[in-house]
Order: structure tokens, then C-alpha cells, then sequence
């Protein structure tokens, strides 16, 4: 079976619990990984099991020999779609540049081409002594940035 195959096959499934298809992925040896993420709230252990059903039901696992996973993103995993990062608006994002730099911020907006992140730095200051913090808000192109994933404060 193709990723097309399987998409067809539980998209309307997806849909139906609240959810979008992050990504479907398969190996050589027909492992299936399907990550799906809910529109509101968070995945749960029946959103899970009802797209399995579904895969079960379109395709016989003794037939076509396969190991199926459905899961959620994750709150460790970086936003591989855009509705992911729609759905983090407003909250803290732990971003990975190219080069190394790292930056938490604030995801302000995004698009199929870039993020606006706004985030405090502390910077020189004209005529003052001590750094001080100076508020941000900044456009990146998508083609510099490695990874973005929801931001966990674990303090």
C-alpha cells in the first residue's frame, strides 16, 4: 500500500474525531506510523484506536503485512504542517535556527513561508550602563529554522 493509499483510506476518519494528519510514514519494512494532532484538546488513546479500526478495516494486516502506530505529534516533536503551527499561536515556541542559535518566543503568526516571533532580549542600550530587555517582534523565512516545537517550562 502507498502513503496516498493509507491517507484515502483515514482521512475522512481524522476528520471526524476533531483531528488533522501530521505525517504518514512507512519503512521498508512495511512499518506504518501515522501522527495525527486534534484541531482543540489533545489526542487521546480513542482518537487513536478509531483510525486503527479504520486501517484495519480498508486493509488486511495478514494480506499486506504490516505493523501499524497511530500517535499524537507530541509535545516533543517539531510542527511538520502548517495547521500545527496555526494551532500554536499565542504560545511559546522552543525554535532552532540553522547555525545553532536557539530562541524561545512567543509565535505570533505563521504562513507556508515563515513565522513572526516575538521574544525579549537583553541588549546594550545607548547611554545606560546595563543591558536592558528590548521586546522583538520578527519575521523568519521557514528556510532558516531547523526545527520549532512547543515550548515546556518546567519550572
Amino acid at each position: 500500500m502507498t502513503k496516498e493509499q493509507i491517507v484515502q483510506a483515514v482521512e475522512a476518519a481524522i476528520a471526524e474525531r476533531g483531528c488533522f494528519l501530521v505525517e504518514v510514514s512507512t519503512s521498508a519494512g512495511n512499518d506504518i506510523e501515522i501522527v495525527i494532532e486534534k484541531e482543540e484538546g489533545v489526542v487521546d488513546w480513542e482518537d487513536c484506536a478509531a483510525i486503527d479500526r479504520v486501517m484495519h478495516e480498508h486493509f488486511n494486516q495478514d494480506e499486506e503485512d504490516y505493523a501499524l502506530t497511530v500517535s499524537s505529534a507530541g509535545l516533543d516533536r517539531p510542527f511538520k504542517v502548517l495547521r500545527q503551527y496555526l494551532k500554536a499561536v499565542g504560545t511559546q515556541v522552543d525554535v532552532k535556527f540553522k547555525g545553532g542559535k536557539r530562541l524561545v518566543a512567543t509565535l505570533i503568526a505563521a504562513d507556508e513561508d515563515s513565522v513572526t516571533l516575538r521574544y525579549s532580549a537583553l541588549e546594550a542600550v545607548e547611554g545606560k550602563k546595563k543591558k536592558e530587555k528590548v521586546e522583538h517582534t520578527d519575521r523568519y523565512n521557514l528556510t532558516e529554522i531547523n526545527s520549532v516545537t512547543p515550548y515546556i517550562d518546567f519550572k
